[in-house]
Order: C-alpha cells, then sequence, then structure tokens
C-alpha cells in the first residue's frame, strides 16, 4: 500500500506525513500471580484488535491502535494486556475513498510495529516468556470491513 500512497501523492498532488506517534494507554493484569508462575507455561492467548479514527483538524487525524492480548492457562488468566497505540497523521490532496483507506489501513500498518513493541516489553517485565505478536494484514482487515459496509443489511425472518 506504501507504492499506492507514493504514487498517489506524485500524481495528485496528494501529501501524507507522520506527525506524531504515541502510546495512549497501557494496561497490565496479573491476576493470578505469583502462583501462576509456578504452573507449566503451556498458555492459550487470545489476540483482539480494533482501531478508531478522530478528526483533529482539517486533513489532519488521531489514529487509535487498540490492541487486548489475554494469555490463559486453562481457565486462570495469566495475563492481560491492553495497549492503545496512536498516531497524528496528515492526509491532504487525496478523495475520500483513498484518505479511508490510508486512514483504515496505511495508518495501522505504521502503528502496529510500535504496539507490538510496547505489548512485548510489557509482557517480558511482568515475568512473562517474551510474547512476540505476529504481523496483521490490515489490507485485507480493511477491504473485508469494506465489503461488510457495502453489503445491504440481513434482515431477520
Amino acid at each position: 500500500m506504501s507504492d499506492a500512497i507514493e504514487n498517489q501523492q506524485a500524481a495528485e498532488g496528494g501529501r501524507f506525513v507522520i506527525q506524531k506517534v504515541y502510546v495512549k494507554d497501557v494496561s497490565f493484569e496479573t491476576p493470578h500471580s505469583p502462583q501462576i508462575f509456578m504452573e507449566k507455561w503451556e498458555p492459550e492467548v487470545s489476540l483482539q484488535i480494533n482501531n478508531s479514527a478522530a478528526v483533529l483538524g482539517e486533513g489532519v487525524h488521531e489514529i487509535t491502535l487498540a490492541i487486548t492480548v489475554t494469555a490463559k492457562l486453562g481457565d486462570k488468566v495469566a495475563y492481560l494486556v491492553e495497549v492503545q497505540q496512536a498516531g497524528i497523521f496528515n492526509a491532504t490532496g487525496f478523495n475520500a475513498n483513498d484518505v479511508s483507506a490510508i486512514l483504515g489501513s496505511y495508518c495501522p500498518n505504521i502503528l502496529f510495529p510500535f504496539a507490538r513493541e510496547v505489548i512485548s516489553d510489557v509482557v517480558t517485565k511482568g515475568g512473562f516468556p517474551q510474547l512476540l505478536l505476529a504481523p496483521v494484514n490490515f489490507d485485507a482487515l480493511y477491504a473485508q470491513h469494506m465489503q461488510q459496509q457495502a453489503a445491504p443489511p440481513q434482515v431477520a425472518h
């Protein structure tokens, strides 16, 4: 997608700028420590990802990538980490569809490595083995979201 953005910028005079990347919120819980450290470490890990956009000014947007990771040993939560990684981005000179794609896919792709690092650091500092999240295909997630938006509503009979 970055090639598409750069080509779009060159062709139409659009401009994309990263103003700031920052951690907006972090939460880490280990509700069963220290006993959880005595158990064999074979966790079931679940991941939830969400992103949101807020308009800060003309062509200026805050994108927030919210990631929640829960690691369980059986029915016990070993840890729960929630991170909101945010950024302020300028996107001017693009059509509405391109701005939507930039905010819904390109910006989360930029933010994800920062969030992944925060999560890995917090989990390690919490006394657990390092957690390395696999890459996420935000282009596919955005395309899926757009298909859901375009689909006619289902009516229950």
